[in-house]
């Protein structure tokens, strides 16, 4: 099994290069996906959860991802706390999900995450994808996408490694900064040459 990495930043535009990645075929597993389930009502991630940070979970069962998100954005500790109790689980449910994918005799997946070169994941991977913007490009996006005011977007921008440092990992850049029509041109490429490796 070939393992490719594919992260950018928040409002970087991953989920756009992600569906176009799909249509033309690839098998793209996306850690915020993962992250969900393990978190889902009756799961033991929700309750390690709740009992780390309570008042977390609604009248529904469910996570409140507001409220959680509201605690551990601007804290260095809380966020690193959370990350303990839920990445154990999602890389275990990655590992089930592409041994499932190999037994139907898929060669290659793609592995969406975020934080992907902060876990150091980019070291046992075959390539890494960035998906790049600058950085006021990206800060606009994500005032506009969420509604945020600048000291909320610097704030979240800050809990991220900077995109220019995660490029310096990168096997292949999309620039994420233009029409759509230059980002799929860059997403085809870079797919021929994940096809083209093994």
């Amino acid at each position: 099994m070939h393992v490719f990495g594919l992260t950018g930043g928040i409002a970087s535009g991953k989920s756009t290069v992600t569906r176009m990645l799909r249509e033309l075929g690839a098998e793209v597993l996306d850690a915020d996906v993962l992250a969900r389930e393990v978190v889902e009502p009756g799961t033991p991630g929700l309750a390690d959860v709740a009992a780390r940070f309570p008042g977390v979970v609604g009248p529904d069962g469910r996570l409140d991802r507001v409220k959680l998100g509201a605690r551990v954005f601007s804290d260095a500790h809380e966020r690193a706390a959370l990350n303990a109790i839920i990445h154990p689980r999602v890389r275990e449910a990655f590992l089930e999900k592409v041994q499932a994918l190999e037994a139907r005799g898929v060669a290659r997946v793609i592995y969406d995450v975020p934080l992907l070169i902060e876990a150091g994941m980019h070291e046992w991977m075959e390539g890494v994808a960035v998906v790049w913007v600058p950085r006021d490009v990206q800060k606009a996006r994500l005032m506009s996408r969420d509604g945020l005011d600048a000291a909320a977007a610097e704030a979240r921008l800050a809990a991220q490694l900077p995109l220019d440092s995660k490029r310096q990992h990168a096997t292949w850049v999309i620039d994420n900064s233009g029409e759509l029509a230059s980002t799929r041109a860059q997403v085809e490429s870079v797919w021929r040459a994940m096809l083209a490796r093994g």
